[in-house]
């Protein structure tokens, strides 16, 4: 960092289907995306243990990238969420999910939705409609 140099991160949400399967898919898209963007790459994720979000994470850390996370408010506090402690660990409700899909949209400058061919997947398409309300850059990859 020089003075007057401006440093700016690219904040990538990877969403989808807790039923998408093709994790080489992911790792190849974020790995362009690292090529590009190089160290001001930032992953962002909802947390989820399965799907595209597992995979997310798990690619973020294979190729050294900063990663961060948007669990819903019934999840426990971990060390990749953005949000402070008391934000979590709060009784299951569903509308947790949404709120933390809007929250994704905001705080990311892309949203990426990776839903598997025929599969309905609810939470993804919020994310992403709460993403085009924000006029963030929508991508969505079968």
């Amino acid at each position: 960092y020089r003075k007057g140099q401006i440093i700016i991160t690219m904040k990538i949400a990877i969403v989808g289907s807790r039923k998408y399967d093709n994790k080489i898919k992911i790792k190849e898209f974020i790995f362009k995306c690292k090529e590009l963007f190089g160290d001001n790459l930032e992953i962002v994720s909802g947390g989820c243990k399965y799907g595209a979000d597992k995979f997310a994470k798990q690619s973020a850390a294979e190729l050294d990238l900063k990663y961060v996370e948007f669990p819903p408010a019934h999840f426990s506090h971990n060390q990749y969420c953005i949000r402070e402690a008391y934000n979590y660990s709060k009784p299951y409700a569903v509308w947790h999910y949404f709120e933390r899909n809007k929250e994704i949209a905001e705080y990311s400058d892309m949203i990426v939705g990776f839903i598997p061919e025929g599969v309905k997947s609810n939470g993804t398409i919020n994310t992403l409609n709460h993403a085009e309300k924000f006029n963030k850059k929508v991508i969505i990859i079968n």
